[in-house]
């Protein structure tokens, strides 16, 4: 448990299901007073009723809109009065074409959502940490933010651009107790990942194989470090790209 997330104000974007699903869930299981926020209002809900009524309010919001996103900063502060805490990590996938048979519409969708979306939220979130006493921001980048994979360049491309991001709000808030990380998650076993199966047979298994430790990530394990990013006991650590994937990035 971290004692120091107790009523803490925490917004956690794509919150319908998988990591952001359990990020939420793992916040109020620590006392954190949580806004979930996702476009899909009906996984949104369900998160609600899995994570803890108590605690958590769902608001929808669409994180590749500038408006929404201010919005939803607006309304957490209607209902709280500060932010302290954010988890950005709304994401969409294209699984399949290659660089040049992927549409212009395919390419803006993905970059309008995993990097744009990273972008809107922090414009949006920043200014409401700056006006309390500082706040972390934990990004969720991918362990494809570091090298390519054939059939993922837009998705690649998005979660490089997420590291950039990151570590530029990191140096230019660092005086003003504003921390901003990110999470680099392996391949996790989530709905988007289920539905990639769907699609390749055997991909499951594929990427299981390419993990040293033998299995894909569960949506906990990447919640653990998110928690920990957010909290005191990582304090000095900002500007960070922090791997959970099982050793997939160390060979």
């Amino acid at each position: 448990m971290y004692t120091d997330l107790e009523g803490k104000v925490v917004i956690v974007t794509g919150a319908g299901g998988g990591i952001g699903r359990e990020t939420v869930k793992r916040f109020a299981d620590n006392g954190s007073l949580v806004i979930a926020t996702d476009v899909n209002e009906e996984t949104g809900h369900e998160t609600v009723e899995y994570a803890g009524k108590e605690l958590v309010t769902f608001v929808a919001a669409d994180v590749s809109n500038a408006d929404s996103m201010g919005r939803l900063v607006e309304r957490t502060l209607e209902l709280h009065g500060r932010l302290d805490i954010a988890h950005n990590n709304a994401g969409v996938e294209l699984n399949g074409p290659h660089l040049a048979d992927v549409t212009p519409e395919q390419f803006d969708r993905i970059m309008a959502v995993n990097l744009s979306g990273v972008f809107l939220s922090m414009r949006a979130e920043i200014p409401a940490m700056l006006n309390g006493s500082g706040g972390s921001i934990i990004n969720t980048s991918s362990g494809l933010g570091v090298k390519g994979f054939a059939g993922q360049s837009s998705y690649v491309a998005s979660k490089h651009g997420v590291l950039g991001l990151t570590k530029t709000a990191a140096l230019e808030y660092a005086a003003q107790d504003v921390r901003v990380n990110a999470v680099m998650p392996g391949v996790v076993r989530t709905p988007m990942v289920e539905a990639i199966e769907a699609e390749v047979p055997g991909f499951i298994d594929m990427v299981t194989a390419k993990h040293p430790m033998g299995r894909l990530a569960t949506p906990g394990d990447i919640a653990n470090a998110v928690l920990w990013l957010a909290s005191e006991q990582s304090a000095f650590v900002s500007g960070a790209a922090i791997a959970v994937d099982g050793a997939l990035l160390a060979g």
